[in-house]
Order: structure tokens, then sequence, then C-alpha cells
């Protein structure tokens, strides 16, 4: 297990709350931060740069009204399709930022800019490949996003995505992928993580910025309607089956096998922006998800959870004693 210096004691839970096109905001944020988990949210949640550098003042001021909250965290595009990624590295420079999640791209001028001023990177993996090149450019942490991830999502499975990630990085690791539960926080950690990465749980809440339509279809999917594809963005990506329906998207194409091949082709940011409106991401995991709490209520329902898998853990470390 490794936790970079910036989260030790800091955390109620070895969770951060993933950064979720369109629906993070500074109120979510904050409420993780006050809650113990990390919070964070995209940089192109705001539509510019002088937007995102308003939302950062905004969160910075939420915090230093509370005693030891967790960190935030800023999730920035390194895509060549981010014209903005200069700009807004400037200003997670200037705020120092103290977590920069990093997407479809690991670059270590960026990694050195952020460990400048003593932030921390953590970057989106899928696969060994993209983990390798990532470690390489330097980064504190790899979030490894496994089969049945909400977003930007992988096709592996977590336990062969973390196993191959260990045998070179023994950094900090998270794991994404139909975490709905604090028992699953722990399994995670079993399996060789250090923290999970929940996303969908997170957009069902009262804080989210989902329109109610998204929260209430997220109430009445089941992991059948999750249709992963990279028709919507040119990533492969995680889509309810009714929002794609809805869009006029053809299903039967979008599950042919002539997709399979396609993606990292990202199509330009506000064709994305136009498409994530209407089409509506989630991971596997929905089938789980049955109400819209507040951050306040669903980070206390998750601590109990994980308190009582850490009980059970124990108990059954005591039945199955080592001969």
């Amino acid at each position: 297990m490794s936790l970079p210096a910036l989260l030790e004691q800091r955390l109620r839970l070895p969770v951060v709350a993933a950064p979720m096109f369109l629906i993070s905001n500074p109120q979510l944020v904050l409420a993780c931060c006050r809650n113990g988990v990390v919070g964070s949210f995209p940089a192109l949640n705001q539509r510019e740069s002088s937007g995102f550098k308003a939302w950062l003042e905004e969160i910075e001021a939420g915090l230093a009204t509370l005693d030891n909250p967790a960190p935030y965290a800023v999730n920035l595009i390194v895509h060549n399709s981010n014209p903005r990624l200069q700009a807004d590295l400037a200003i997670c420079i200037e705020h120092k930022v103290p977590i920069v999640i990093t997407s479809l791209g690991a670059v270590k001028e960026l990694v050195d800019a952020v460990h400048s001023y003593g932030g921390l990177v953590f970057h989106d993996v899928t696969t060994r490949r993209h983990a390798e090149k990532a470690a390489e450019a330097g980064v504190d942490g790899l979030i490894a996003v496994a089969a049945g991830a909400g977003g930007h999502a992988g096709t592996w499975s977590p336990f062969a995505l973390l196993a191959e990630i260990r045998q070179f990085f023994d950094k900090t690791v998270l794991l994404s992928g139909c975490l709905n539960h604090g028992h699953e926080i722990l399994a995670a950690q079993v399996l060789g993580a250090d923290l999970a990465y929940l996303g969908t749980r997170f957009i069902a809440t009262q804080e989210s910025h989902a329109p109610d339509a998204y929260k209430d279809m997220l109430l009445t999917s089941r992991a059948a309607d999750i249709i992963h594809t990279p028709a919507v963005s040119g990533v492969p990506a995680s889509f309810m089956r009714q929002s794609l329906e809805n869009a006029g998207f053809d299903l039967a194409a979008l599950q042919g096998k002539s997709e399979t091949g396609a993606g990292n082709k990202l199509k330009p940011l506000t064709d994305e922006a136009k498409a994530w409106k209407t089409v509506w991401s989630a991971g596997q995991g929905v089938g789980e998800i049955h109400d819209l709490p507040t951050i306040d209520q669903l980070i206390a329902r998750l601590d109990e959870e994980y308190r009582k898998a850490q009980d059970l853990t124990s108990r059954l470390s005591q039945h199955w004693p080592h001969h």
C-alpha cells in the first residue's frame, strides 16, 4: 500500500470521487472534501479558463473554512484536441492544485510542472502499455480504469489490470469500475489498489449537476443497458442504452464488430460537449444504484459499509487461520 504524504491522515475513506464531464461542480467537490474523500472536477466543466479559475477560488474559499478537509483534484485532458491545456495548467500551478488527474496523455513536462510546487499527478490508464508510459513520465499514481467503469473505460478485468500494474509500479494505484459500496472499496484494496475511484455513484447524488432525467435513468438502468462504444467521442466510453437511443444512435451498428477497432481519434471538444449533454455515461454498476442521497448521506453509508466489511474480513481470518 502506498499513499502519498499529502493524503496521510486526511481521508475518512480511501476514496476519490472521479471528475465527471459536465457533472462535477464546486458544490460536489466541497461536500466530498468536507466528508473526508477527495473531490474532483474537470477543468473543461467551465467553458473558459477564467471560469475554471473562478471555480478554484470558490473551492479554496470553502476549504479554508473547514478543519483538515481532504484535498481536491482537477482533471486535465492532455490531448491535442484540448486547446486550453496550457492555460489551464498555468492556473493549476498558480493555485497549487493539490492533485492533477490527467487523461488521454501522460507528459513528463506536465508532471514536472505539477511537481514543481509539490502537487501530485494521477493518470488514467486502461492497459499495461498506457500504465508503463505514464510511469516513465513520472506520475505519482495510476488510475486503473477497468472493465465496467463509466466514462472512458477500458476492457480489462480489474484482476488482470491491477496485477500487471503492480508488477512494475509501487506508487499509488486507484481502481475504477463498478464500485458503489463500502465493501467494494475494501475489495479494491485487497486486490492491490490504494484508493477506490467512484464515478457513477456520485452522479446519483443531490449535489451533482446531472439533469434530473439523467439521474432518473440511472435509477432504472441495469448492467445490460451499458454500451461501450467510441461512436460518441472517438474514444471508447460507456453510455446508457436509453440515452443513445434517445439521441438517435443506431444500436445495432454500435454493437457491431466494425466499431471495436475504433478509438483514440478524439472529436473536437465542442462536438464532444454537445454529445455528452444528451448521451449519458454510466458504469456497469448502475444496477446497484437505487437512490439519490446527499454527499453527506452517501459517504456516511459508505463508511459504515466499509467498517462492517473490515469486521467481516477479521472474522474470516479467524475462521481460516494460517496453517
